[in-house]
């Protein structure tokens, strides 16, 4: 298939071009490049081929850019839930207006499928059982809110031509070229490499479904490959139910991967988003789909990672791999105006 892939250069989508390349697929992608500073590491296994380029930003994106192309892979956006609070308004211009509008443009195009990429995190505070993906949401942040409304509108686009899925990934990790810091299990390994220590202000009872970047990538193939029966205008919640993990037992799977590494935890609630989700309808009806890795083969291949490359604090600390302080840096040097579009 002829694919365009959005957020190309991001954490995910270093990983997913390559992976599709491989699988066969034509693809072209797109990138702001506000990340572009941050490559933690190469690996030939994972980058052994690229696909052709576009520097454009997501809401650039016009009918005729995606001419021609079978399907569209989108994950062009403000990504995680602290960037999108620190602009509510701008989030929901990019994430919700601009991916809509991206899913009208592919449509008028003849694109036949439009995958993207979702989070669990529309869930919120959930209750004490496995949420589905009939389940109601209840996002917390701006960033959860736009993923509910893209799911809602890009949804009412549907017809026999046009075929949106919708993928709730799980709260990432795992190595990437493109690093990033400011999720939950990578930030907690690199605690563990640089400092030895992991001090938790929480107590870290909420619950978080987790899944391998690479997972994640087979998902979107298995999304992008699957008869369209199978996926037309569907939800799937993407992870493993055995990979439903509190907080502090992250932690503890951390740092039991890290010799010497010392573990405390805190008494306060912290965060308050937590859910449990099922993860039963991705198994049973996208084929190809299964999850490969978990915790702690995660945790074990980010010390690999760390010793082969010999990371150092200020590795770890890097702007680049941590999305707000990036987006902070870009804006104090004025590389970036206040709708995040480059000035020069």
């Amino acid at each position: 298939m002829k694919v365009f892939v959005t957020g190309v250069e991001g954490y995910i989508g270093s990983l997913l071009a390559p992976l599709l390349m491989q699988h066969g697929h034509d693809v072209v992608g797109t990138d702001t490049g506000f990340y572009r500073d941050g490559w933690l590491y190469s690996d030939s296994k994972t980058g052994s081929c690229f696909p052709r380029f576009i520097n454009c930003d997501l809401r650039n994106l016009t009918e005729a850019d995606l001419s021609g192309y079978d399907a569209v892979i989108h994950m062009a956006e403000l990504s995680n839930d602290p960037l999108g609070q620190n602009n509510p308004a701008l989030t929901h211009r990019i994430n919700h207006a601009g991916s809509v509008n991206l899913a009208k443009n592919a449509k008028r195009a003849g694109v036949s499928r439009f995958i993207y990429t979702s989070s669990c995190s529309v869930y919120g505070l959930g209750s004490g059982d496995f949420l589905t993906e009939q389940s109601p949401v209840n996002p917390q942040t701006a960033y959860a809110e736009c993923k509910a409304l893209v799911e809602k509108d890009v949804g009412q686009l549907a017809d026999d031509n046009f075929s949106p899925v919708f993928l709730r990934n799980s709260t990432a990790y795992g190595g990437s070229p493109r690093m990033r810091f400011d999720i939950v299990l990578n930030n907690l390994a690199g605690l563990a490499w640089t400092s030895k220590k992991i001090a938790m202000t929480s107590d870290g009872t909420p619950w978080r479904p987790l899944v391998h970047v690479m997972d994640i990538c087979t998902a979107i193939r298995c999304a992008l490959e699957a008869p369209r029966d199978n996926i037309h205008n569907q939800i799937f919640n993407v992870g493993d139910n055995a990979a439903n993990y509190r907080v502090r037992e992250i932690a503890e799977i951390v740092a039991a991967e890290f010799p010497g590494c010392e573990l405390s935890i805190g008494s306060s609630a912290g965060d308050n988003r937590s859910y449990r989700v099922s993860f039963d309808k991705i198994h049973n009806q996208l084929p190809g789909f299964n999850c490969a890795w978990d915790a702690k083969k995660g945790a074990a291949q980010l010390h690999e990672i760390f010793s082969r490359i010999a990371m150092d604090q200020s590795g770890f600390d890097f702007r680049a791999f941590t999305r707000l302080k990036q987006l902070k840096h870009l804006i104090a040097t004025q590389q970036i105006d206040d709708e995040f579009f480059w000035r020069y």
